[in-house]
């Protein structure tokens, strides 16, 4: 069997990212693939930039790692900013947009957000037409083929839907999971031999304490959102504070 461990939305968080390579070494997963979004949010992007940098076989960018890189000027985006070397930020920004790998027969694309660019949502709840749309060509970012398979991440929700018999698959998030307070991966297997595939969701606990321990070390914006989201799984909106 063909078999990967597929990471996403590691956003910084150390602790949950060791906690999942320690699980995906466990179960003898040698491919992991992370879609995007390593740094953000969290108190360590330079740890979890190196771990992606020395552990990942395939790696594409996030939003924030647009963000981060110099795509946008946010109080969060600049902060990570300045705790990464310039050879991380241009490793950053120089990922790629999407993967696009045949198993089975069948062309899987793995996109952060949605084919339509990384700033642009995929919902669980969008529409028929807007998940049909993210299997079709995009050759602006280099997304040649009319998909047979669509896995993705960004909303931080794991998902398994079926589109007219296409799979529709969210990783959901390791380090800032928002549907549930464990974080999650995703592990596919393929028969070399066949169509046949499968999809498992994997959840597990991790040292949370310690994590919450770094982030108010660290000294960056919006601390107590980034807990709360850890404590409850809820998405904290995160507007800049003025005279605190």
């Amino acid at each position: 069997m063909i078999r990967l461990a597929v990471l996403s939305d590691l956003h910084a968080n150390l602790e949950a990212t060791l906690a999942v390579h320690a699980d995906v070494q466990r179960r003898g997963l040698n491919e992991l693939w992370v879609l995007g979004d390593l740094v953000g949010k969290g108190p360590r992007p330079r740890e979890v930039v190196e771990w992606t940098q020395a552990h990942a076989t395939r790696v594409i960018q996030g939003n924030w790692d647009a963000r981060v890189a110099g795509a946008t000027n946010r109080p969060q985006d600049l902060w990570p900013r300045s705790r990464l070397t310039p050879e991380q930020l241009a490793y950053l920004a120089g990922l790629p947009y999407g993967i696009e790998e045949q198993f089975g027969g069948a062309w899987w694309r793995f996109v952060h957000a949605s084919s339509k660019g990384l700033f642009h949502r995929l919902y669980p709840h969008s529409s028929l037409a807007e998940q049909l749309d993210a299997y079709l060509p995009n050759p602006q970012f280099a997304l040649r083929q009319h998909a047979d398979a669509l896995v993705y991440a960004d909303v931080h929700e794991t998902l398994m839907l079926d589109v007219e018999g296409r799979p529709l698959i969210n990783t959901g998030s390791v380090g800032n999971p928002l549907d549930s307070t464990l974080p999650s991966y995703l592990i596919l297997e393929f028969d070399p031999n066949g169509p046949a595939h499968s999809a498992t969701f994997v959840r597990l606990t991790y040292n949370r304490d310690a994590e919450i321990a770094a982030a108010e070390a660290s000294g960056m914006p919006f601390t107590r959102e980034y807990i709360a989201e850890l404590l409850t799984g809820a998405y904290q909106k995160r507007r800049a504070r003025t005279g605190e």
